[in-house]
């Protein structure tokens, strides 16, 4: 027995609020992974948090076993608490190595089912970007091939709770007043599906500045500007955590990006710049 599973994480996401008082957000999966390696060559449960056992419990009791029979590791990119999906990542790449291994392997609805279970989720795990009720799992649109923006990653500092984030008294009212906002978001990423990528930044702009309202970045006005200035498209963020992409052209030179992460390191001291990335396909690897 030896098998891997990897599944991507996120730079927070693409649009995230509310329609008509119902919450919900768009994906946004890069290329950074949570991997689970199961082997007979190994004994134990190796890197798996809280949620990631409950996962591993949940698909247990689905298939009817009592106990594991091999080796389980858990090794990811990404830190916790900064709204990189790391904990959905790590929930589907537990549940679906686990499940494969017995040979069973699951589809992204039961994935979606296990997941939310445990914690309003993101689901990096759906082929290409969703839209999706975060809450419930219920997938509300799907955009099989956005454009592949690159992206510049900063983090503000500190974490983010995300089950803490979805019960704060007042996200229902702010979301509220975000709507039209909101709307005119998913107005852009219509024609961003369609491959304009300038849409597609202004999308993910538009829904980070209207974010304002419930968890505020302090720079974010002032770094959007610039960042604009540099030559990159805009901005997303973390709705529910720490970071903020800069959202490059697919086909921007690295060193025109270089040189921009370098000036807003020096710009923005609270800033720590983490890795770049780029937008890819969702899904289980």
């Amino acid at each position: 027995m030896e098998l891997t599973v990897r599944v991507p994480g996120s730079c927070g996401e693409l649009v995230q609020g509310t329609e008509q008082g119902r919450p919900f957000l768009v994906t946004c999966p890069i290329n950074c992974y949570t991997t689970v390696r199961v082997s007979d060559t190994f004994t134990g449960i190796y890197g798996l948090g809280r949620k990631s056992l409950t996962a591993l419990e949940s698909v247990m009791t689905q298939l009817g076993q009592e106990e594991f029979p091999w080796g389980l590791r858990l090794v990811s990119e990404l830190p916790h608490g900064k709204g990189m999906a790391s904990s959905s990542a790590d929930i589907a790449a537990t549940a679906a190595a686990a499940a494969l291994a017995f040979g069973k392997p699951l589809l992204s609805a039961e994935l979606m089912a296990i997941a939310v279970a445990i914690e309003p989720t993101d689901g990096i795990f759906c082929s290409g970007c969703v839209k999706m009720n975060q809450l419930t799992g219920e997938v509300l649109a799907a955009y099989p091939e956005l454009p592949a923006l690159q992206l510049s990653i900063f983090d503000t500092g500190g974490t983010v709770d995300t089950e803490h984030y979805h019960e704060h008294p007042e996200l229902t009212r702010r979301n509220a007043a975000n709507e039209p906002r909101i709307s005119e978001a998913l107005r852009q990423l219509e024609r961003g599906r369609c491959g304009n990528v300038t849409a597609l930044a202004e999308a993910a702009s538009l829904s980070a500045l209207a974010n304002q309202a419930i968890l505020s970045k302090a720079c974010l006005p002032e770094l959007l500007q610039e960042v604009r200035q540099l030559g990159a498209l805009g901005v997303n963020t973390a709705h529910s955590g720490t970071v903020i992409g800069v959202l490059w052209a697919p086909d921007q030179a690295e060193a025109d990006m270089q040189a921009a992460e370098q000036q807003l390191r020096e710009h923005y001291s609270e800033l720590q710049f983490l890795r770049r990335a780029r937008l890819i396909s969702g899904g289980v690897f």
